[in-house]
């Protein structure tokens, strides 16, 4: 079930959000025995939202609740912790490994899991953080449960952490302001995904690899995965801090303008910053950090960053993604990075958004088509300077770029925090209230009509 589809906005959300709000209904309010309500309606429409496209690998999450949550009270109350510990990790990573990474195995490639890559590292942190000392083991795995199943994040993110939302599972209120800043960061979400993401999907999709014969159609594609993955998965999560929001839950935020990042390092702390920050606390940090020589920091920066990519999925496309901004940051790290810091922000930020572009070009040759897979990538980058077949522009590769124009302008500034500051700014004036419910509804009804006239939309990180 998509966050962008007709069956979520009109019917699963509208009677999710009825169940939910019937103590607040019948005038109970944030009572005690309305939140055991909410809790247990969270909880099954969680599991209802996934079993609407895995009706048997929902039983598959609730065995992966269910282990890690009895390995946590193994760890709490028992002397064999790190045994405890190890079990977990290779428990969850044998899951990813067997679903994910098959042909390692020498097994045949079974269906994979939506969201598996994403509930199985929020599992592993719940039990790394109760043998960390971090958070309490929960006696009732009722509330593991739900923190692993919550619907807003469960299928791509963001990572969230037990100790993000363990308060809000046992006492929570629930504001009227609350859940109307929620709805807006739902409908800024449905936007981004609806009329900016799929757009732009498109443009990759007519010039990607098997149709990029010149440099200006190599562009347009590459620029338009370029902004179909950051509004799509920018997209969901806002979506899905929305959802929380109305529901009584603070997630953490996912992105933070990262086209708009001075460095490959300031890419990373905007780009994916739950995914970054699971790898440095769990990974990067027990492995020495930067504690040690510069030689173990960059051996451990490689592990970081290969996992990073394999994360993504079995293809040699992200492992050697990954290592692409393993290289990026250790040369900013000890080559490039004073120099750089010198130069005007302009200038580094144009330079940051051309190696993430090119980053992104390496991302997409997944081989989820024909045309993507990894071996077109260099006739790909030799087209990208002029030498495809048609040099550097073709008359219709120009007339698309003008038909183009304007949607690669609306994205561009969509990426900054223009949109946002133009918004406070409408609010803030003497009509703001007017505003502040007028454009949410508007932007709602053109996400709408847009998708009366779409097919299929899915997110880019469900296949993660």
């Amino acid at each position: 079930m998509l966050f962008s589809g007709f069956s979520f906005l009109f019917w699963f959300l509208p009677f999710t959000l009825l169940l939910y709000f019937l103590p607040q209904l019948a005038g109970l309010g944030n009572a005690p025995r309305a939140l055991l309500w909410q809790n247990a309606v969270l909880f099954f429409c969680s599991l209802l939202f996934y079993a609407w496209g895995e009706p048997l690998y929902v039983f598959l999450m609730l065995i992966t609740v269910g282990v890690n949550a009895l390995l946590a009270l193994l760890i709490a109350r028992t002397r064999y912790r790190r045994a405890f510990l190890w079990t977990a990790i290779v428990f969850d990573v044998g899951l990813l490994l067997f679903f994910k990474y098959p042909p390692l195995l020498g097994l045949a490639a079974p269906r994979l899991p939506l969201g598996i890559s994403f509930y199985t590292f929020q599992a592993l942190s719940y039990v790394a953080d109760v043998y960390m000392g971090r958070a309490e083991a929960e006696r009732n795995p009722f509330y593991v449960g739900l923190y692993v199943a919550l619907f807003p994040q469960l299928i791509a993110g963001p990572i969230v952490r037990y100790t993000d939302v363990s308060r809000a599972l046992h006492a929570r209120t629930h504001r009227a302001r609350d859940a109307a800043a929620g709805v807006r960061r739902f409908a800024a979400g449905l936007a981004k995904k609806v009329l900016l993401a799929n757009p732009a999907g498109a443009l990759f999709a007519t010039f990607g690899a098997g149709g990029a014969d010149s440099a200006a159609g190599a562009w347009l594609a590459l620029l338009g995965f370029t902004f179909q993955i950051y509004f799509d998965f920018s997209g969901y999560t806002d979506m899905a801090v929305g959802l929380g929001r109305v529901f009584g839950f603070r997630f953490p935020e996912n992105f933070r303008y990262p086209y708009i990042a001075t460095s490959v390092t300031d890419f990373w702390r905007r780009w994916h910053i739950t995914l970054s920050s699971f790898f440095r606390e769990y990974v990067y940090i027990p492995l020495g950090g930067n504690r040690r020589t510069s030689a173990r920091t960059v051996w451990n920066l490689f592990v970081v960053w290969a996992l990073t990519g394999l994360w993504h999925g079995a293809s040699w496309n992200f492992l050697f993604w990954g290592i692409y901004y393993f290289l990026l940051l250790v040369l900013e790290k000890h080559v490039w990075g004073k120099q750089l810091a010198r130069a005007p922000v302009a200038l580094r930020r144009a330079l940051t958004f051309l190696l993430t572009l090119l980053g992104w070009g390496l991302f997409a040759f997944d081989g989820s088509t024909a045309a993507l897979q990894l071996s077109f990538l260099p006739r790909f980058l030799l087209t990208l300077v002029g030498f495809g077949k048609r040099g550097f522009a073709y008359g219709s590769d120009l007339y698309d770029l003008l038909r183009s124009l304007s949607l690669l302008l609306l994205c561009a500034v969509g990426a900054t925090p223009l949109p946002r500051r133009f918004f406070r700014y409408l609010t803030v004036r003497k009509n703001g209230g007017f505003w502040l419910a007028a454009l949410p509804l508007i932007v709602l009804l053109l996400c709408v009509a847009a998708l009366c006239d779409a097919g299929f939309n899915p997110f880019l990180y469900f296949r993660f």
